[in-house]
């Protein structure tokens, strides 16, 4: 029988050095802690006349220590520990406090008269501790067939003889636990102790920092929010993240996730989750929904090279769409008024060889599928350079008399408005506009006159096209009817040598035709100046 309290004995104080040295840890922090009671033996209950020693611990200075009864003030002792001892059945609760520390919580110590009583650790019991429940006879008698309960169900854990080591505690452990043995061989008593599991740290609480709406290319940070017992106030817990149940985050020591810049992707149903190092306490959070949406689209803006939409044609034109908000990804599409399908897609929109008919308004469209916006109007401007310049009047003789008025228009055959008109006379600039009036013109109106038709893009790209030349004379209103007398008879005189050579040519046309017959055949009648006559051997004339 000296070889059981012996060994239980060292059990009893390796469990007050671990208590010891748990509460030391606990009262290492820095700054006012609560003052914390340790029991030796750390076993509850205790049988009667048994001696427990109560020992303050904390982290004020050293001096006398308060102690407390039920709540209630008891006395003050010069030690830091007290002994206490019991001859009736009962249980009081013990609190103490050292001079800079606070009150500490209050511990159970209970006494019973019981033949066999169940023990449990004194210090309190939280979530995840390795415990052990020791059956105990009245004086450390020998016990024999234990069996160990917890809410009438046997326990079958690990067992070295009176002692039962419960797996590392859960809430769902807490409740009344007895135990069965025999005493001397053939009595049979039970023992009850009723055990409290407490909470380690709370279940957590994801936390966004932020909106849970967030846009695309914001920040996002995730908290995970647990509290820790202030009895365990050193336990190093661990922390993990989830998305839709898949980690995207730890197991870390911080109870933060940061996102620098979420997507799309990372929308999704987060949750975190806390645990104790060895994983023995786990709690998950619920579920946090987040919605990344994409940011609308504004601010499109339609830019051209060469810039305003100015071009003339044959040229190179390129329209570029930009979008100064909205996340993607980005479509675009080209468009023209009065064209019911857009001209092309993506965020440029090039014409190699602008015609004439590419000018108009234009505008482009973008979108991130979930909004989109136009850009303001861009007025395409295609210049057609001029071309084909002529002079026109309304007389058809470029001559006129002095004193009278002739109006000289310039027109060309394409070029785009405004096309400006410079009059040269003999190469000197004589005035502008599309019509030149000479009003009482004057033999200084004499020239060769031109046209000069411009039209320009911009300031720097100017086009010009000159006429062909016009010669103009002014003359004398007596000159010009004597030119007229003077044109007709030169005509009649013409006319009529054209006449007489037409007739001599006929003349002699039929002499030589007259000739060649007569000499072909005798007494061919032969028409001669003088009359008719014969060609000899025939002879109309009387003989000599």
């Amino acid at each position: 029988m000296s070889g059981g309290p012996t060994s239980t004995q060292q059990r009893a104080r390796m469990a007050r050095s671990a208590a010891l040295l748990l509460w030391a840890q606990a009262l290492g922090l820095t700054g006012a802690q609560p003052s914390q009671v340790t029991l030796d033996p750390p076993w509850m209950p205790v049988f009667l006349n048994e001696k427990v020693t109560l020992t303050c611990w904390g982290s004020g200075v050293p001096g006398p220590t308060d102690w407390y009864i039920n709540e209630q003030y008891w006395w003050r002792s010069e030690s830091d520990h007290i002994h206490v001892s019991k001859d009736r059945p009962g249980s009081s609760s013990y609190q103490c406090r050292i001079p800079g520390a606070e009150l500490s919580p209050a511990v159970t110590v209970s006494f019973s008269n019981d033949w066999l009583v169940l023990q449990v650790p004194a210090q309190a019991l939280l979530e995840g501790d390795m415990v052990s429940l020791r059956c105990r006879a009245w004086k450390n008698t020998k016990i024999t067939k234990v069996q160990f309960f917890h809410e009438q169900e046997v326990l079958g854990g690990p067992s070295q003889g009176a002692e039962l080591l419960l797996p590392p505690l859960q809430l769902h452990h807490s409740g009344r636990y007895h135990c069965q043995a025999t005493l001397l061989y053939y009595l049979s008593w039970e023992g009850s102790t009723l055990v409290t599991v407490q909470e380690l740290f709370s279940v957590p609480v994801l936390r966004l920092e932020g909106p849970a709406e967030p846009p695309e290319g914001a920040p996002l940070a995730l908290s995970c929010l647990s509290h820790l017992s202030p009895l365990r106030p050193l336990t190093r817990l661990q922390y993990l993240f989830y998305r839709d149940e898949a980690v995207v985050g730890g197991p870390q020591g911080s109870p933060q996730l940061q996102l620098l810049a979420v997507g799309l992707q990372h929308s999704g149903n987060y949750s975190c989750e806390v645990q104790t190092e060895t994983a023995s306490v786990r709690k998950h959070s619920a579920p946090v929904t987040v919605t990344v949406r994409r940011v609308p689209v504004s601010g499109v803006s339609l830019v051209a090279q060469p810039p305003r939409g100015q071009v003339v044609e044959g040229d190179r034109l390129v329209l570029s769409c930009l979008v100064a908000v909205g996340t993607g990804p980005l479509s675009f599409s080209w468009h023209r008024q009065g064209l019911a399908t857009p001209l092309a897609t993506g965020p440029r929109y090039e014409l190699r060889a602008v015609q004439h008919q590419d000018g108009g308004r234009y505008h482009c469209t973008a979108t991130n599928g979930g909004t989109a916006a136009n850009s303001p109007p861009l007025w395409v401007t295609v210049l057609v350079p001029v071309v084909g310049a002529t002079i026109t009047m309304a007389r058809m003789e470029p001559s006129v008399l002095v004193g009278e008025s002739l109006n000289l228009s310039c027109s060309v055959r394409a070029g785009t408005a405004p096309v400006t008109f410079t009059w040269l006379r003999d190469g000197q600039e004589l005035g502008s506009g599309p019509v030149l009036s000479l009003e009482a013109v004057e033999p200084a109106h004499t020239g060769t006159y031109q046209c000069l038709a411009t039209n320009r893009l911009g300031t720097h790209r100017i086009f010009r096209v000159l006429s062909p030349a016009l010669a103009l004379s002014v003359m004398q209103p007596g000159r010009r009817w004597q030119r007229r007398d003077t044109d007709v008879a030169v005509g009649l005189s013409v006319s009529l040598l054209l006449l007489l050579l037409l007739g001599a040519a006929m003349a002699w046309h039929l002499r030589r035709r007259h000739r060649a017959a007569a000499g072909n055949s005798r007494g061919r009648l032969t028409y001669g100046v003088d009359g008719f006559f014969l060609q000899p051997p025939y002879s109309l004339g009387k003989q000599g």
